[in-house]
């Protein structure tokens, strides 16, 4: 039955550190209990204190806890196994997502960083894109299609999962040319019903980005649209991380502070009669921004297409999880009667 099992989001795991963190804490305050008891009481008087209270229940309603927590973890990492099959139409427009991996997007005035904030972006567009072929292009210093023009969504959210500044080659950012990538890479030869969507914090060696923009609308009516992902006042300095430390990017001696260039990005959208929006440090439905500036130029129907889908499990953990907690919050630490041990005492 588990023949096949994966796991959507495994960088969710990272939650296991709240739950060890959670057993040192119980840990700690079953110490800090017996010590505290053992400075009040002698030895003697231990037992009769502590009659009616379970030592052996105490220990299962922290085991309950940390189960139930571990169950939850593994929900939010969504696992799923067995096959289902889905006939989807393929409609509406091809979107080339373009996803800038360059070290500044390490920067940290978004949080958790601009990067991750952008792959959260793209993971609630995919919510929103029913039927449309999208793509996921990367580009720092070289730019790289990660997912051709697809409707398998999870293949797209697969790939983000693997998307980081170390996985390219060569520094830098060069928007032009994965605009040019993009557009090389529209699979036919229809005039419009094709997008590019950016999410970058503008900053570009020389590529001629607008040009490239410029080019893709007057040749295939290819329409791009912009995400300025960071702080365009006064920036962020851009972690990196070197023998297990965490350090600062520096250039001739000085520190690097990256910001936000919303002029470029700006005359990218607008030459190639698009939209610039300006999200900075704030929050941006992308699922919204496709309903009102993508979907709107959607409308053919062209082909239909037999996908194979893992089926979601996670709700089997939630329930597990939540019984779990639910057990432990009745589960009582005072016994009905007193120990044998304070029953000799007395």
């Amino acid at each position: 039955m588990f023949d096949g099992i994966e796991f959507i989001s495994l960088a969710k795991l990272n939650w296991l550190w709240a739950v060890l963190f959670a057993l040192i804490l119980i840990i700690i305050a079953f110490k800090q209990r017996h010590r505290a008891l053992s400075r009040f009481a002698s030895r003697r008087l231990e037992r009769p204190l502590t009659a009616f209270t379970s030592l052996g229940r105490r220990r299962w309603k922290a085991g309950l806890l940390i189960a139930s927590m571990v169950f939850l973890v593994a929900a939010l990492i969504d696992p799923r196994w067995g096959t289902r099959y889905q006939e989807v139409e393929q409609r509406g427009i091809d979107l080339y997502v373009l996803l800038d991996i360059s070290k500044s997007m390490l920067a940290e005035d978004v949080k958790p960083n601009r990067l991750d904030r952008a792959k959260h972006y793209i993971s609630d567009l995919l919510e929103s894109t029913h039927g449309d072929r999208v793509g996921l292009i990367t580009f720092a210093g070289v730019s790289q299609i990660k997912t051709p023009l697809t409707i398998d969504y999870r293949a797209i959210r697969t790939a983000l999962e693997d998307v980081r500044p170390q996985s390219v080659t060569q520094g830098g950012s060069k928007l032009g040319d994965a605009i040019r990538l993009a557009a090389d890479s529209f699979t036919d030869d229809i005039q419009d019903f094709k997008a590019i969507l950016v999410l970058s914090d503008g900053e570009d060696m020389d590529s001629f980005p607008v040009e490239a923009a410029a080019s893709a609308f007057q040749d295939q009516g290819v329409r791009v649209f912009t995400v300025g992902l960071g702080d365009q006042a006064q920036g962020s300095r851009i972690p990196i991380s070197m023998g297990g430390n965490t350090i600062y990017l520096t250039y001739q001696g000085e520190e690097v502070w990256s910001r936000m260039d919303p002029n470029m990005l700006t005359q990218v959208a607008m030459a190639a009669d698009g939209r610039f929006y300006d999200v900075g440090v704030s929050n941006v439905d992308l699922g919204e921004v496709y309903k009102t500036s993508l979907a709107p130029t959607a409308g053919r129907v062209y082909q239909s297409e037999r996908l194979e889908r893992a089926i979601p499990r996670y709700q089997w953990f939630v329930g597990i999880g939540l019984l779990l907690l639910f057990i432990q919050s009745f589960l009582g630490e005072r016994r009905s009667k007193p120990s044998k041990h304070a029953e000799l005492m007395a």
